[in-house]
């Protein structure tokens, strides 16, 4: 099937040339010149991923970023000319599937593209999902569907994705390189500060929600969703 990819970004030479590559690669590609028309056609265009500048007038790819998540969950790679750590975790805390460093090289954009774009096939097709409870905690991957004592909670899809995982292996204890391997894919290009991100996140919207379980750290090791009861 033909994937479609949306580029974002306000450097016309940059959207010409993504467009060309992926375009020979058999990709579907549309390019807007900003942060507003690009929330425009991902509405029209509906696309299968979408590759965001950070640095756009306007309205920046935080904001863009914040707009898409409210109405989807489809894969987001964000474009960014600093590579610093606070863009990446900003990036993740606001859903963002993976990262990309100006100047880049076409070849990785494709491995970094083909990688999301897996991964999502992959989830897209489990049909043997089913929805997971505990005390005042339920969850379902299908629905991409995050409630907390009844109430629907806003969540990121890799945070879902995470919490599921863990949710789904009670008392087991995995590193943060098997957690990349098993939420992220084995060809996730990323570190291990990543799943931190992700751990503190689902934290803060944990918090107080239940006394019979908790996500624990084993300090040395990784995480675990531990029942107390």
């Amino acid at each position: 099937m033909s994937y479609k990819i949306l580029v974002i970004d306000d450097e016309p030479n940059i959207c010409e040339l993504l467009k060309v590559y992926l375009a020979r690669e058999d990709y579907e590609v549309i390019t807007a010149p900003g942060g507003p028309e690009g929330i425009a056609m991902f509405k029209v265009y509906e696309p299968d991923l979408v590759l965001l500048d950070i640095m756009m007038p306007k309205k920046d790819g935080w904001q863009v970023c914040r707009e898409i998540r409210e109405i989807s969950s489809k894969p987001i790679i964000m474009i960014t000319a600093k590579g610093e750590v606070f863009d990446r975790v900003l990036g993740l805390e606001l859903g963002a599937d993976d990262f990309i460093t100006k100047p880049f090289d076409t070849k990785e954009v494709y491995a970094r593209v083909k990688a999301v774009l897996r991964r999502t096939k992959n989830q897209d097709t489990d049909t043997d999902i089913e929805i997971i409870k505990f005390d005042n905690l339920e969850i379902s991957l299908q629905k991409y569907e995050l409630k907390l004592k009844n109430k629907t909670v806003d969540i990121p899809p890799k945070e879902l994705e995470l919490l599921y995982f863990l949710v789904s292996n009670v008392n087991r204890v995995f590193t943060r390189d098997q957690l990349l391997d098993k939420v992220w894919g084995f060809d996730y290009l990323g570190d291990s500060r990543t799943v931190d991100v992700h751990v503190k996140r689902l934290r803060e919207k944990l918090d107080g929600v239940s006394d019979k379980w908790n996500l624990k750290t084993v300090w040395g090791v990784g995480y675990k969703f531990e029942l107390l009861q």
